[in-house]
């Protein structure tokens, strides 16, 4: 009996959930937005990308590739490097384009919360993302700051880093770091810190649609309550380490006014006059609710956005914007320590830097130099791995344990360097030499990871590392030049991924 009287009170498939959580809902939206939402859900979500905008546009950017694959899109509207694909044969996930990083596939609702902060990359903002992972919203993060200011991506589920580690290194990020801590004590660790936060919290995933990411999933009272809980201690955090003045961006993947309006509520009452929440309701038609389930809200609330799957097409969503007007109360803790030098990295000796500079330019013709100086960035080498850093980390924070750091350029040695394919993928627009176009007949069996029996040596010396491209400047990967023989360097995971690719 006990059995048989859970199970009515705790939905066991998606199909529950997704009932429960319509049958919660109702009472929210009027009867004409019931049926508007109800006839959206019986309508596809189709995929969706945003375009990697700090690298170049070798091969044609956008445009190219939805001649090229043939592709039927419309724009995001809040978002303006996002876009839908409602038909794409071979599938977007594919595409050379999106495995060299090119694009990221991403569900269109998740780009809402980075494009709600108000961002000049010429200020180059302290930016922490305080549940990061799978890194989608970091690499937006990344973008919306021209990779000029130093985002800090931040997971405490440490099984989800390495995950997290491989996108930021394939959207070839360098002002970066992974970090691994519980975002409730950031903010007792640095107060007043960072100019940005986001926190797209845990939540309980009530967002009407199942997505990879966000599957609809059983929930009960007494998981949402602590969810909730969680939620309200997290953006505490978050706004005890903005500075005054500073952004915090508060995003959750459910329509629960529990964990959305309500922790809101919680927090102004808690901490009155410390924080505001913007209106969006000029930039976007998604009024957040003003009461729900006999609990009214504070006025402000409702200028957050609240994303019911009809109104845009999107999977159910909320996000607010709030600035910190003064200080919140917070008690300041240590935070882990560990002395740098305990990494392994050591600086690149300038004598070895010049050398760096110099074997770029003669064999890409891209002068490297102005890149790491307006970015910022110091050179480090671990044996022979070369790592470009971000001077701020070193300067602010050199003691704090981190997972990965920076960009991965590649090796150095002896020998002379040997780039990264993401570090070709990042600046390839702007090489001049070393790289070769591979005829059209030749592209398919590049893209399976065969070696290609091509003679060379009239063009490059033996051995170099060489950008391959199409025709039109695509990047394909990247090869060693070997005598009568072209190798191919594409790692294994990316020919798998594109077996079947048309070209």
């Amino acid at each position: 009996m006990a059995a048989r009287k859970r199970s009515k009170k705790q939905p066991t498939t998606r199909v529950d959930a997704h009932l429960s959580a319509l049958e919660r809902f109702k009472p929210l939206l009027s009867p004409q937005e019931f049926d508007l939402l109800l006839a959206e859900l019986e309508r596809p979500l189709h995929p969706s990308l945003r375009i990697n905008q700090t690298k170049g546009d070798a091969g044609g950017g956008l445009p190219a590739m939805i001649e090229r694959y043939g592709w039927q899109t419309r724009p995001i509207p809040y978002c303006s490097a996002g876009i839908w694909v409602s038909e794409a044969e071979p599938p977007i996930s594919k595409a050379i384009e999106h495995l060299l990083g090119y694009y990221y596939i991403q569900d269109a609702a998740s780009m809402l919360p980075v494009e709600l902060f108000d961002i000049d990359p010429s200020d180059r903002p302290l930016v922490l993302d305080m549940a990061a992972s799978p890194g989608g919203k970091t690499t937006h993060l990344v973008d919306r700051t021209q990779d000029l200011g130093l985002v800090i991506a931040n997971d405490s589920s440490t099984s989800r880093l390495q995950a997290l580690k491989l996108v930021l290194q394939n959207w070839s990020a360098a002002n970066q770091v992974v970090t691994a801590y519980a975002g409730e004590r950031i903010g007792g660790w640095f107060p007043s810190q960072f100019d940005l936060v986001l926190l797209d919290a845990p939540c309980s995933m009530q967002g009407l649609r199942s997505t990879e990411n966000h599957p609809m999933r059983p929930i009960t009272p007494r998981e949402q309550t602590s969810l909730a809980s969680r939620q309200q201690r997290l953006l505490e955090s978050a706004l005890q380490a903005i500075k005054p003045g500073g952004q915090v961006v508060y995003s959750t993947c459910t329509l629960s006014p529990e964990e959305n309006e309500g922790v809101l509520d919680g927090l102004l009452k808690q901490y009155p006059e410390t924080f505001s929440i913007t209106d969006l309701s000029q930039r976007l038609h998604a009024p957040a609710l003003t009461e729900a389930d006999g609990f009214s809200y504070d006025p402000q609330v409702a200028g957050a956005a609240r994303l019911w799957p009809h109104r845009y097409g999107t999977s159910g969503f909320f996000a607010a914007l709030l600035k910190k007007t003064a200080e919140v109360p917070v008690e300041r803790r240590q935070p882990p320590s560990r002395e740098f030098y305990k990494t392994g990295l050591e600086p690149l000796q300038r004598s070895e830097r010049s050398r760096l500079f110099a074997t770029i330019q003669t064999e890409y013709g891209f002068d490297f130099l102005p890149f790491i100086e307006q970015h910022r960035l110091a050179l480090y080498q671990r044996e022979e791995r070369l790592y470009a850093l971000p001077e701020r980390w070193l300067v602010e924070f050199s003691s704090l344990p981190y997972f990965s750091i920076g960009m991965l350029m590649g090796d150095l040695s002896a020998d002379g360097f040997t780039p990264s394919l993401e570090w070709f993928s990042r600046f390839f627009s702007q090489f001049d030499c070393g790289y070769y176009a591979l005829p059209d007949d030749l592209v398919s069996a590049w893209l399976r990871g065969e070696d290609l029996p091509l003679d060379l040596s009239d063009r490059f010396h033996p051995g170099a590392i060489i950008a391959v491209c199409d025709d039109n400047r695509r990047l394909l990967g990247k090869g060693r030049v070997n005598p009568g023989r072209l190798k191919n360097q594409l790692p294994a995971r990316l020919t798998y991924a594109v077996q079947g690719l048309k070209k």
